[in-house]
């Protein structure tokens, strides 16, 4: 694991402390309150200990996607509220992230308070990694810690411009979440203990090229669920109805078919059976297909219930467990049951002491339903962030921190 600066390496006592978090929280979409705080409850440890060191915390982070133009709806005048409540004192807000509003409000700040500057995403400056933008921030600070790993495969102002700006003094650190996601990210893919599986869902094998590459390379299975599989299927000549198909990937899915069978080691799974419906509803009238036998009119689903019996005994075996994406339509009570049985499986193989770590918004999501986010060694609250790193690439925000 790489050995990053923490903030208990520094004294941050009484200083000015520019904290990069993930607040990006989804909002509902009639009331504008926030649908869930999890990114927000995973800062607090970090926070907490920021404040108990009388440190002056100035928080900064993006929420939604404003493209450059400040957009009321996604102010985060909401979470310093929210945070409010979380800490259990007075949070500070401030309408703007950049200027001589933010650098009175800074310098105005105690030690032992929090600021939360306006959404970073208002300014194009942000995603452009803007020197200016980048020095503006870094106005009045004296150590810059990121806690934000959900962005860290993203290289902007906030994430890489500031953090090297204050890497040239060796205090540009990690914050707790940051050293917890690479602690377990990096146990699963590169200090794990064998039998290793890796079960990828989702709807398109397109965002997971490098990550099937990089896991074929280490893993002992495979698990194949969600919509690609019937990428897979086409690409296999099979009959796959009105599922989802991501056509430009047929190429990629054959070379991946005939790589993995002709040079890796890996036992590659795709379902052998579907859940099948002909209109995606609440209550559909559900069929189980084998794969040679989908009717046209068909759309695939779930996984069905003899390739949730072998993905079953290949998780019960596993020692390590890596999963990311759901096996089907999840949010749908009646398309759920494959994602539910993987989740189980996966839950109590890790009450038998093996590592799961699971990532992606929808995994995160589908586990919440089922009420069970407490049953897995970790979640990751990277989704890009987790992909990029597990299919081998290195982070920017990562490579802007200081090492040991």
């Amino acid at each position: 694991m790489e050995d990053f600066l923490t903030i208990e390496d520094i004294d941050v006592t009484g200083k000015t402390v520019l904290l990069r978090g993930d607040f990006n929280v989804p909002l509902d979409k009639q009331s504008g309150q926030i649908t869930d705080q999890r990114r927000l409850e995973a800062a607090l440890p970090t926070i907490e200990y920021l404040l108990l060191k009388n440190a002056k915390v100035i928080a900064c982070s993006h929420m939604g996607r404003p493209k450059g133009e400040k957009v009321p709806a996604l102010s985060l005048k909401i979470v310093a509220d929210k945070f409010s409540q979380l800490v259990d004192n007075p949070v500070k807000f401030v309408d703007d992230c950049i200027g001589e509003k933010v650098d009175k409000a800074k310098s105005e700040l105690n030690p032992g308070e929090m600021l939360i500057l306006e959404n970073l995403r208002f300014y194009p400056q942000e995603k452009a990694n803007d020197v200016n933008f980048s020095q503006q921030l870094a106005r009045g600070i004296d150590i810059y810690v990121n806690d934000a790993f959900g962005t860290a495969h993203r290289a902007h102002a906030s994430t890489v411009g500031v953090a090297n700006i204050f890497k040239e003094k060796g205090l540009s650190l990690a914050g707790f979440l940051m050293i917890k996601e690479i602690k377990y990210l990096s146990a699963a893919i590169k200090h794990y203990t064998r039998p290793v599986i890796a079960i990828l869902g989702g709807s398109k094998i397109k965002g997971k090229i490098e990550l099937i590459e990089n896991f074929s390379s280490f893993v002992d299975s495979l698990l194949i669920g969600g919509g690609m599989v019937y990428t897979f299927l086409k690409a296999q000549g099979y009959n796959i109805g009105k599922s989802i198909l991501d056509e430009d990937s047929i190429p990629v899915a054959r070379n991946i078919l005939s790589h993995i069978g002709r040079e890796a080691k890996v036992n590659f799974i795709i379902p052998a059976d579907s859940i099948t419906a002909e209109q995606i509803k609440e209550h559909a009238d559900c069929q189980v297909y084998q794969n040679d036998e989908i009717p046209d009119q068909a759309i695939g689903v779930d996984i069905g219930p003899l390739t949730v019996k072998i993905f079953k005994q290949a998780i019960e075996n596993a020692k390590t467990i890596i999963w990311n994406g759901p096996m089907g339509i999840f949010e749908i009570d009646c398309f759920a049951e494959g994602t539910r049985q993987v989740a189980q499986a996966v839950a109590r193989a890790t009450d038998q002491g093996a590592l799961s770590v699971l990532g992606g918004g929808d995994t995160a999501a589908a586990v919440a339903k089922f009420d069970m986010e407490d049953n897995f060694s970790h979640i990751s609250t990277g989704g890009g962030a987790s992909l990029e790193y597990m299919s081998g690439r290195s982070l920017p925000a990562l490579q802007a921190l200081n090492s040991r």
